[in-house]
């Protein structure tokens, strides 16, 4: 990962792009491995962990309709979340993670696993859904977060 996240990095400050992530089932650890790469306050903007309802609603302006409606682990949350997080941050490119990591808080129609990572670049807007397997709480954080810089690199 730590790899993938220089290379990132080096790639960003190329191009003199800036980045911001919102995450949610993470915790953060998305915005830790981008920020241990040296130079990267050059292309950093903000990490933000919303990771309650409420951190969703206040902070990223989700309306209470669509977390009420579809939840907070769904797409149209997701998007919210990031369309959101480009208009704070004004960040070329903004990635948010919503998802459920376990070990509860699965249902048959959202298993523990679930996840949706949503990335702008520009007016491209993507809402991506992965399904990652029941290993354990930060084998699914590690998994979105490998996920979500493979994500970015394809989208510099």
């Amino acid at each position: 990962m730590k790899i993938l996240a220089n290379k990132i990095v080096t790639k960003l400050k190329k191009k003199k792009l800036k980045i911001a992530f919102a995450e949610s089932c993470t915790g953060g650890m998305l915005s830790s491995i981008i920020t241990s790469i040296r130079g990267s306050s050059k292309i950093f903007t903000m990490g933000l962990v919303t990771y309650s309802n409420q951190a969703k609603h206040t902070v990223l302006k989700v309306s209470k309709k669509i977390i009420r409606k579809n939840g907070s682990v769904s797409k149209e949350c997701c998007l919210s979340m990031v369309k959101n997080l480009s208009k704070i941050s004004k960040a070329n490119i903004s990635l948010s993670i919503t998802g459920i990591a376990g070990p509860n808080g699965g249902t048959k129609h959202k298993p523990i696993g679930l996840v949706y990572i949503g990335i702008k670049k520009a007016k491209k807007v993507e809402v991506h859904k992965f399904y990652f397997k029941n290993r354990g709480r930060l084998y699914i954080q590690k998994s979105t977060v490998k996920k979500s810089l493979s994500l970015i690199e394809k989208i510099i």
